[in-house]
């Protein structure tokens, strides 16, 4: 049994979720015909722009407010190999938080459906000036009103 990254907070609403398919590219695997674990952060970062489009708030909503989104902390399990030319898709899981930070969790599965990776990452929040936010700035604050509100 896996245990949560994030596990659920009474109160919160429940996480935001996309999903979204690839095929393992040649470039993407290593002499043994397996997926090189350095390229499961770009599989992560298709599942969050998959979240950023269905939910509208992408990464360039917060660069049009002058915020930045870096990751802090990133962390992967692998629990089976994908190879070459393999279908699978990659679900991205927002989980919803107090703190100026997007945390998010990943489940890549096979064509099977069998789970190969799981993981997460941690984005922090930034002003222009590359300060650490300690709130939401206005307009995340309003997209986290309207989670709540069961309106996305």
């Amino acid at each position: 049994m896996h245990k949560p990254y994030f596990p659920s907070v009474d109160g919160h609403p429940p996480p935001l979720r996309a999903v979204c398919s690839r095929w393992v590219r040649f470039e993407e695997v290593d002499p043994l015909g397996i997926v090189w674990h350095g390229r499961y952060p770009s599989y992560f970062e298709d599942a969050r722009m998959a979240l950023g489009e269905k939910y509208g708030i992408g990464y360039m909503t917060f660069y049009e407010h002058n915020v930045s989104v870096p990751i802090k902390r990133m962390h992967v399990d692998y629990h089976g190999p994908l190879g070459f030319s393999e279908e699978f898709t990659v679900e991205g899981i927002q989980h919803y938080c107090e703190a100026a930070r997007i945390n998010t969790e990943y489940i890549i599965r096979n064509k099977a459906g069998a789970v190969t990776t799981r993981g997460y990452t941690v984005q922090m929040m930034l002003d222009a000036d590359r300060n650490i936010l300690m709130t939401f700035p206005d307009f995340y604050s309003e997209f986290c009103r309207r989670w709540k509100r069961g309106e996305l």
